[in-house]
C-alpha cells in the first residue's frame, strides 16, 4: 500500500476539534424535582488556539502579511528576523499559533483587528448554511483572507464548513504558479506601453516649451507696443488695434498652453502608473526566473548524473561515498530511487517518513547515526520540520532542506556538497 504524505493526511482527517459527546441519560428518579432551567446559549467565536493545529498553516499564510508576521515573531520568538527568510518567519508564526500563550493571543488580536470588517459582516450569519453562502460570495469576489478568518472562527462554523473553506484555500494556492507566464507577457506589454508613453510625454513637453516660448515673445511684443502707445499719442488708434490683436493672440496661446499642460499632467499620471505596474511585474518576473533557474539547474545536474550513471564520481555524487544519509519525508517511489542512487555511489541511505507509518521514536536514533539529514520542504509539515531541526542541532548533525521531493533536487544538493566538502565522516561507516 502506498504511503500517504502529511499534506494528504491534513485533507482527509477533520481539520477541527470535536466537541465532547454528551454523557448517558440519567435514570429517572421517583422523587419530584424542580423544573430544570435551560442555561443560556452563549455565542462565542472560536479562538486561534481552539482550532486544530493543521489549520494554523493555512490561516497564518492566507490571513496575515509577511511584514505583520515578522513584527510579531520578533516579539515572541527567539528568531533573528533580520536574516530569517520568509519561510522561516512563517514557520515561527505557525509554531506560535500551536504553542498558545502570549504569542498566540497576539496573533489572534492582530487577525481580529486586520479583518474586523469581515468578522462583522459574517456575524450576520445565524446557521451553517448562511455562513457557507457568505464564504462562497467572498471567494467569488476575491476577498479570501478576511472571509477565511471570519468563517473559521464563526460561532456556527461546523466541521463541514471549515473543511469546505480549508479545501478551497488549499486549491487556490495551486493556482498561483500558473499565473507566471501570463505575468511575463504582461510585463513585456507594459514595458512597450511605458516606452510609448515616455516618447509621448517628451513630444508634449517639447510642444509646451515651444508654446511657452511663443507666449513669452508675444508678451514682450505687447509690452513694446504698450510703450510705443505712451510715447506716440497720435498713433494710438492703430497701436490700440495692434495691441488688441496681440492680446487675442496671447489669449489663444494661453488657452493652447493650458490644454497642453492638462495633456502633459494626464500623460505623466499614466506614465507613473505604467512604471509602477512595470516594477511589480519585474519583481514577479524575477521570482519566476529564480524558480525556473533552480529547476533548470536541478535538471542539468540530473541529466549529467544520468549520462554518467556508470561513474558516480563524474556525475557529482562522489561526496556521498562512505556517508550515511538520513532522508525524512518524501514520496515512496522517489525514496526508493534515491536509495539506489546513494548506494550506487558507495553511501548508505536510511529513509523515515516523519511519523506517518514509521515510529517517531526511531527518528532520533536514525539522526544520531547520520552524517547528513535531508528533507524536502514540500512533503513535510511545519511541526515535523521544526522538531527535526531541533533533533539535528541536539546531536550536532548537519541538515539540508530540499526545494522538492524530486530526484533532481537531491542530486543538485549532492553536487553542491561535492564542491564544498561539508559532510562530516561518521565513525559507524
Amino acid at each position: 500500500m502506498a504511503r500517504r504524505s502529511a499534506s494528504e493526511d491534513s485533507m482527509t482527517l477533520p481539520a477541527f476539534k470535536l466537541a465532547p459527546v454528551a454523557g448517558a441519560v440519567a435514570r429517572p428518579s421517583t422523587r419530584l424535582r424542580e423544573p430544570a432551567v435551560a442555561p443560556a446559549v452563549v455565542r462565542r467565536r472560536a479562538r486561534l488556539a481552539d482550532l486544530d493545529c493543521r489549520l494554523h498553516c493555512s490561516i497564518i499564510g492566507t490571513c496575515m502579511t509577511t511584514a505583520e508576521l515578522r513584527k510579531l515573531v520578533a516579539r515572541f520568538a527567539a528568531c533573528d528576523v533580520r536574516h530569517a527568510s520568509d519561510l522561516e518567519i512563517h514557520e515561527e508564526g505557525v509554531c506560535l499559533a500551536g504553542a498558545g500563550g502570549d504569542g498566540c493571543k497576539a496573533l489572534q488580536k492582530a487577525l481580529d483587528e486586520r479583518h474586523a470588517a469581515s468578522v462583522r459582516r459574517f456575524g450576520a450569519a445565524r446557521d451553517p448554511a448562511a455562513l457557507l453562502e457568505l464564504w462562497n460570495e467572498a471567494v467569488a469576489a476575491g476577498d479570501v483572507p478576511g472571509a477565511y478568518w471570519a468563517a473559521m472562527t464563526h460561532p456556527d462554523a461546523t466541521p463541514e464548513v471549515r473543511q469546505a473553506a480549508f479545501g478551497q484555500v488549499h486549491m487556490l494556492s495551486h493556482l498561483v504558479g500558473a499565473a507566471n507566464r501570463a505575468d511575463i507577457r504582461r510585463l513585456v506589454a507594459l514595458e512597450k506601453e511605458n516606452a510609448e508613453l515616455r516618447e509621448k510625454v517628451e513630444r508634449q513637453q517639447a510642444r509646451l516649451h515651444e508654446a511657452a516660448t511663443l507666449r513669452d515673445a508675444a508678451l514682450r511684443e505687447a509690452e513694446a507696443l504698450r510703450a510705443r502707445l505712451h510715447a506716440v499719442p497720435q498713433a494710438a488708434p492703430d497701436l490700440e488695434a495692434e495691441a488688441a490683436r496681440l492680446r487675442d493672440e496671447l489669449g489663444a496661446s494661453a488657452a493652447a498652453l493650458a490644454r497642453e499642460a492638462g495633456r502633459r499632467d494626464a500623460a505623466e499620471q499614466q506614465a507613473a502608473a505604467a512604471r509602477a505596474d512595470a516594477r511589480e511585474a519585474a519583481r514577479e518576473l524575477a521570482e519566476a526566473r529564480a524558480r525556473a533557474e533552480a529547476a533548470q539547474a536541478e535538471a542539468e545536474v540530473l541529466e549529467r548524473t544520468v549520462e554518467t550513471a556508470a561513474h558516480p564520481a563524474q556525475g557529482g555524487l562522489d561526496a556521498l561515498r562512505g556517508r550515511r544519509i538520513v532522508y525524512v519525508g518524501g514520496r515512496p517511489g522517489t525514496t526508493q530511487a534515491l536509495k539506489a542512487l546513494v548506494e550506487s555511489a558507495g553511501g548508505a541511505f536510511a529513509a523515515h517518513d516523519g511519523g506517518i507509518e514509521d515510529r517517531k521514536g526511531l527518528l532520533a536514533a536514525a539522526v544520531a547515526r547520520a552524517d547528513l539529514v535531508v528533507f524536502p520542504v514540500d512533503c513535510i509539515d511545519h511541526d515535523s520540520m521544526a522538531r527535526l531541526k531541533r533533533t539535528c542541532e541536539r546531536h550536532q548533525v548537519p541538515y539540508s532542506p530540499l526545494r522538492t521531493a524530486g530526484v533532481g533536487s537531491f542530486i543538485a544538493l549532492a553536487a553542491r556538497l561535492g564542491g564544498q566538502a561539508v559532510i562530516k565522516s561518521h565513525s559507524a561507516l
